[in-house]
């Protein structure tokens, strides 16, 4: 993001970026959420979101890992230690910050009916598999390719025992976790389960680049927000 202030803090009409899925997830019919900070800033989120902004649902604040899957082990196993109650999980970026409750809704429905469900889109473009030179090796095809979003929704069981068995292999190998770009990997490699896709919306975009953040602002704005004042 070119900034130094840590993404999910960097104010987008006039709140921080994480706030507006918070808020999202607040109003959804989702029991408890677990929030996964940087290390050594579960008091400084405390203090902001749930004591400053207010969002109840906020049940457990954790530290981030070294990778996204050390972080999200690290809120599957809070779940479990501080024995909040939970059949299904859903597992969402911060910086996806124009997530709707209908996705939500959507996600819930789908953890229940097949235990492992993700957020979805339809591939728009066509997408070139490259050679070790960096020329097209083949041409995938487009009908059957979907831009993988979140939140990924799961059995709590199914999600956790993978990851379990995933940190259990590395162990016995002495090595590191493999590297997972998402946690749907997790359930495809170690839990022997299909993962469904569950079609979401183009706009449920992840803020990656400075250009992210107009692009969020103006998704936001027809979601019905307007600029902030006094960061409220």
């Amino acid at each position: 993001m070119k900034s130094a202030v840590p993404k999910q803090l960097l104010k987008v009409l006039g709140r921080p970026l994480l706030y507006y899925s918070l808020y999202a997830f607040e109003k959804s019919p989702m029991t408890n959420v677990v929030l996964v900070t940087p290390p050594g800033a579960e008091n400084a989120y405390t203090a902001e979101f749930k004591d400053g902004y207010g969002f109840s649902k906020i049940a457990a604040v954790v530290p981030g890992g070294e990778e996204r899957c050390d972080s999200v082990y690290n809120a599957l196993r809070a779940i479990r230690e501080q024995g909040l109650p939970s059949d299904y999980v859903l597992i969402h970026d911060g910086a996806r910050a124009c997530v709707t409750g209908g996705i939500i809704r959507d996600m819930m429905e789908g953890a229940e009916r097949y235990g492992a469900a993700v957020a979805a889109v339809p591939s728009k473009d066509t997408v070139k598999v490259a050679d070790p030179e960096g020329f097209v090796g083949a041409t995938a095809d487009r009908n059957i390719l979907w831009n993988i979003q979140t939140p990924q929704a799961f059995e709590t069981g199914l999600i956790t025992s993978a990851f379990e068995r995933m940190y259990a292999s590395a162990e016995a190998n002495g090595d590191r976790p493999e590297h997972i770009t998402d946690d749907s990997m997790v359930v495809e490699r170690y839990g022997a389960h299909k993962v469904k896709l569950i079609e979401a919306a183009y706009t449920n975009i992840k803020v990656t680049t400075p250009e992210d953040i107009m692009l969020c602002e103006e998704i936001l704005k027809k979601q019905g927000w307007s600029p902030a004042e006094n960061g409220q």
